[in-house]
C-alpha cells in the first residue's frame, strides 16, 4: 500500500475522530444513542465547531479519494503523489483544529492549500 493510499485511509477515518471530539470532548449535551442526531441542535461553541469540522471532512473526502485513485491509475510520479497526499492530510488535520479553535482566517488558508493540493494531484 502506498503512502497516498494510507493517507486516503486516514482521511476516511478523520471525520470519526472529529465526531468523537464533538460528542465527548467539548459537548455538555447528553448523547442518546437511541436518537444520535437529536443532540446536534443543542451543540454550541467548540462542540459545534468540531461537528462542522466533521461535516467538512465528509464533504472534501470524495474529491480527494478520486484524485488519489486517478493519480495512481494514470501513473503519476509516486513520490509526488505521496508528498501531496501527506500535505493534504496535514491540511485536513489543521483545518479541523483551526475550526474548533475558531480561527476562521487560518482555517480558510489551510482549506485553500488543501484544495490546491487536491487539484495538483491530477497534474503531477
Amino acid at each position: 500500500m502506498t503512502i497516498g493510499y494510507i493517507c486516503l485511509l486516514i482521511c476516511m477515518l478523520l471525520p470519526i475522530f472529529w465526531a468523537g471530539v464533538s460528542k465527548y470532548r467539548y459537548s455538555n449535551v447528553k448523547y442518546d444513542n437511541e436518537s444520535p442526531r437529536d443532540h446536534l441542535s443543542a451543540l454550541s461553541g467548540k462542540a459545534k465547531n468540531a461537528y462542522n469540522a466533521e461535516q467538512n471532512c465528509y464533504e472534501t473526502f470524495p474529491a480527494f479519494a478520486a484524485a488519489v485513485i486517478i493519480s495512481h491509475q494514470i501513473g503519476n510520479d509516486q513520490s509526488m503523489i505521496d508528498m501531496l497526499c501527506v500535505l493534504f492530510l496535514i491540511t485536513r488535520i489543521l483545518h479541523g483544529y483551526f475550526y474548533i479553535a475558531n480561527k476562521g482566517s487560518l482555517r480558510s488558508i489551510v482549506f485553500v492549500v488543501g484544495l490546491i493540493t487536491n487539484i495538483w494531484l491530477f497534474f503531477v
